[in-house]
């Protein structure tokens, strides 16, 4: 077959093809182009998720009909005003979305600039149907119509309509996110689904396209360094996702979707969120354009960092060192669906000087034994599981201590302590479990962990591959003050074990170890080792669930949480401390 050279209508669809894959990615290149044209209100409406109709309507500087029909050719924009493509600080440069959008779709643009005339120009898949004058206010509206209905091939790959009304949220949500200058309203088949008003903090528009909650439990990101300032959101580790999709990248006002970004947020939180959790962040990175190519991807959503060492270096620091200043906050307010759980005593309906038993008393007659049934039972229920201690001295007063002061326990397992403003509740296991693991890193950069031999050295037996996996990392474990020798194929022996755990657990501590170096060994990082390696050790080390604790103890806890960074949360990024605000409890009581 010889060499030819494709027809224009031709090379258009192969263009489409990886421009448009769905009507978000062509909902992106038309809103994208509003922001360029200094568009301060935007208004999107959908029908059928954007499989049938997708509408942008803009307040932009608009276009007169020479415009238009050159914005439709292939190649043509007014982005690039000479060749030095490297220096573009546009959404769009391409001059390819709308003529791509077009040799696909039925398109339709009505535009007027200010002091001029309207006008409309529409294309249905590629052939130009009708053009003439419009009425509307400056600006530009936008209307695709039928995607891919003279394409089969590609119609039949899209997904139903409700997963494309997903993707063109997702799509118009992080835009607006990125230009909180900018009014977004969106529609869905006449229901208003989102709405952010122009001039919003970042913070302020951040949360209302994210979650109301994350305004009391956010940290300011700021930092700038060489050039690249780096600024946002980030939850603090105990407000988290199940999901990675609650986090959003930006480089010079552009969502982004890059490996290196997220693999630095990851690494920031390593330590304070289980592996299948995620933070909410919303990270921005101004930078020089000539520091980043953005020509790397057609539907532009990938980047290439000159120094891709900076970027990732500034955002795990800048994270780490916002998050550490945080010390031992967590959640901020109770959880609703916990305080529902909250039983109250049934109130009577009937007056206390009313009831039978004042009755039967003021008649001289001894009260029914039915009166007593239900109390009866009360006498033989298990006594409550708390317990409070006498102070040999008067209890300190909490409002000079942010954690406020322990005045029992409860289960065994939980402190309670009274604040100047509310009740806080402490999860003494995970408490501990974050102070020893900051302990044990305090230790590693000084001198090293130090190591209590055992008396008996201990044998572990665990499988061939799991001893082989600990026996390459000896050295490392060391360390940390755990002597572990090969003793046969398929057994460890214990020389040693961390003087920071106590009576540790050694059987349990190395099955542990095995079990994640297994899980995680190979896609981690040395240091990401180490850290999965304490954060194991400081859970065996921990102050168990079910020990009682003296109230000097308790407050000891306490007092060490409030100057121990990332104590607000353990090792797996459960919060190790809630508050009860004293308007919470007058909730509970109907006091308010």
């Amino acid at each position: 077959m010889s060499i030819r050279r494709l027809p224009e209508h031709l090379v258009n669809r192969i263009a489409a093809g990886e421009v448009v894959e769905r009507p978000a990615s062509a909902l992106k290149e038309i809103v994208e182009n509003a922001l360029d044209a200094g568009a301060r209100r935007i208004a999107v409406r959908l029908s059928g998720g954007g499989l049938d109709r997708v509408e942008v309507s803009d307040d932009g500087c608009g276009m007169d009909s020479a415009e238009i029909a050159l914005a439709l050719e292939r190649h043509a924009t007014s982005k690039l005003p000479d060749d030095a493509i490297e220096n573009v600080s546009t959404l769009g440069f391409r001059g390819e979305a709308l003529p791509s959008i077009a040799s696909v779709a039925r398109l339709s643009i009505d535009s007027r600039p200010r002091g001029g005339d309207g006008w409309n120009r529409t294309v249905d898949n590629g052939a130009v149907v009708s053009e003439g004058p419009a009425a509307l206010p400056p600006g530009t509206r936008v209307v695709m119509e039928q995607l891919f209905a003279r394409v089969p091939a590609r119609r039949k790959f899209l997904r139903s309509s409700k997963s494309e009304y997903a993707a063109c949220m997702d799509a118009v949500r992080r835009l607006a996110m990125a230009h909180p200058s900018v009014a977004f309203s969106l529609e869905h088949d006449g229901r208003r689904v989102l709405g952010v008003q122009e001039g919003d903090s970042r913070e302020d528009r951040v949360a209302a396209l994210t979650d109301r909650a994350l305004v009391d439990n956010h940290v300011i990101v700021s930092l700038e360094r060489e050039g690249v300032r780096l600024s946002g959101v980030a939850s603090i580790p105990t407000y988290h996702r199940g999901v990675g999709d609650h986090q959003f990248l930006f480089v010079n006002g552009r969502p982004v979707r890059d490996r290196l970004l997220v693999g630095a947020v990851r690494a920031a939180y390593a330590d304070m969120l289980a592996r299948d959790r995620h933070p909410v962040v919303a990270l921005f990175i101004d930078m020089p354009p000539l520091e980043v190519d953005v020509n790397v991807h057609p539907a532009k959503t990938e980047v290439r960092f000159r120094d891709p060492a900076l970027v990732r270096g500034m955002i795990v620091s800048g994270l780490r060192r916002v998050l550490d200043a945080e010390g031992f906050r967590a959640v901020q307010h109770a959880d609703p669906a916990a305080l529902s759980a909250w039983k109250s005593e049934p109130i009577s309906p009937t007056p206390i000087g009313a009831m039978p038993i004042f009755e039967a008393a003021n008649a001289g007659a001894p009260p029914s034994p039915a009166l007593f049934a239900d109390r009866r039972t009360s006498f033989f229920t298990p006594p409550p599981q708390a317990r409070a201690e006498p102070a040999a001295a008067p209890a300190p007063e909490g409002q000079s201590f942010p954690l406020g002061v322990a005045r029992g326990q409860v289960a065994r397992t939980y402190i309670v302590a009274e604040a100047e403003d509310g009740l806080v509740i402490v999860d003494q296991h995970a408490a501990h479990e974050r102070l020893t693991l900051e302990r044990m890193r305090r230790a590693m950069e000084g001198q090293g962990v130090a190591s209590q031999a055992l008396l008996l050295p201990e044998v572990v037996e665990l499988d061939e591959p799991a001893c082989d996996r600990l026996e390459t990392r000896v050295a490392e474990l060391r360390e940390f003050g755990l002597e572990l020798e090969r003793f046969g194929p398929s057994a460890m022996l214990v020389r040693a074990v961390p003087a920071l755990l106590g009576q540790a657990d050694a059987q349990g501590l190395v099955t542990d170890l095995a079990d994640d170096l297994a899980a995680y060994d190979s896609a981690l990082s040395l240091r990401e080792r180490l850290d999965l390696v304490a954060a194991t050790m400081a859970c065996h080390g921990s102050v168990r669930a079910g020990r009682i604790l003296s109230v000097t103890e308790m407050n000891a806890l306490l007092r060490e949480m409030e100057v121990t960074p990332r104590s607000g949360q353990c090792n797996h990024g459960r919060p190790t401390w809630v508050k009860l605000g004293h308007g919470d409890i007058e909730k509970l009581f109907g006091r308010k």
